[in-house]
């Protein structure tokens, strides 16, 4: 699919929910539970197995750069560029020509302020500085827990990736393939939400700090889940192997841990402002383990706690190094 086509297909998702919206909380509530996909039958595979390149999509590793950048501040857009040029700046990750997937956690139907899903703000500052970059095309994509749709909207994510220049891609139930991940333990073969991935070239991973009731924590690791179709409410018997296997499933060009909000408590779908504390840090890396150590260590601020036992399960496949004190981490002040 075109340009001018996957921009059409968003703004038309926009401006339908849009109205949605305008016609009060409770026909957005109700919305909200008829496009729930409690059975999965949204996200059923019904086309071939297909794979994703060999390598994934990471770049060189460097042995001179930081392993984190971490930017501290309070205006979005300078804490998400200086936490990628603490780094190496956008030129080692994103060329002209690129097609890029960004995958935020819209998980739920939340206002931004709730710290259940990404900053909308980090989202837009990440589309800008790919579009800068000269990206062909930047696609904003999750497969969301409650309605798609409402999600997006309610989220803030899809206005700020559209005014950015990005296409929204919502799922649908054409939009699936069984992807083969050889070594996983749960999703060998699983449906996956291949559409936004046609031709993509880079991928980017921007997820927020929260807690989580089974995991103990969600952050660019855990965002993965979203790429997954079918029942994966199976998944919460054994949520730190399919952690792990998530890890396995993606090797990202890049992730951005949303460290402007951190969801501290009753995670992961909040609720209450009572449970957000201001995080004012966004940290980049090419090691989800290591991003998430820190998250894990610094914003949530459980360092005397152990790691949940999916940064161990990873580690042992060789998918990253949890132990980021070990690493060299660049912090700068960004405004």
């Amino acid at each position: 699919m075109g340009d001018d086509a996957y921009l059409r297909d968003s703004r038309r998702h926009f401006l339908r929910q849009a109205a949605i919206v305008a016609g009060g909380a409770a026909a957005t509530g109700a919305l909200t539970w008829a496009l729930r996909d409690p059975d999965g039958e949204r996200g059923k595979a019904h086309r071939p197995q297909i794979e994703l390149p060999p390598g994934g999509y990471a770049v060189e590793r460097s042995a001179v750069l930081p392993a984190l950048g971490v930017a501290e501040g309070q205006d979005e857009a300078r804490m998400v560029r200086a936490a990628i040029d603490a780094v190496g700046g956008i030129g080692r990750f994103v060329r002209p020509g690129d097609v890029v997937v960004v995958k935020p956690n819209v998980a739920f139907e939340r206002s931004a302020a709730l710290g259940a899903t990404t900053n909308p703000e980090v989202v837009r500052a990440l589309v800008a500085l790919l579009r800068e970059a000269g990206a062909k095309q930047v696609r904003v994509a999750d497969n969301p827990i409650e309605s798609p749709e409402a999600c997006f909207v309610r989220s803030g994510v899809q206005q700020a990736a559209l005014e950015a220049g990005a296409q929204v891609v919502l799922p649908s139930a054409r939009d699936f393939d069984t992807l083969s991940v050889p070594g996983a333990t749960w999703i060998a073969r699983w449906p996956f939400f291949w559409r936004p991935f046609a031709g993509a070239t880079k991928v980017i991973g921007v997820a927020p700090v929260k807690d989580h009731n089974l995991c103990r924590a969600s952050m660019t690791t855990k965002n993965w889940y979203g790429l997954l179709g079918g029942r994966r409410n199976q998944f919460h018997q054994d949520i730190h192997g399919i952690i792990a296997d998530l890890a396995l499933m993606m090797r990202p060009t890049l992730v951005l841990l949303d460290g402007t909000r951190v969801l501290f408590r009753s995670g992961p779908t909040g609720g209450s402002l009572a449970d957000v504390r201001p995080g004012n840090a966004v940290v980049a890396s090419t090691d989800s383990l290591a991003a998430d150590a820190y998250g894990w260590d610094e914003l949530l601020g459980r360092g005397a706690e152990p790691l949940p036992a999916y940064f161990a399960k990873a580690a042992a496949r060789g998918l990253g190094n949890p132990d980021w004190k070990s690493q060299v981490v660049r912090k700068v002040r960004a405004g």
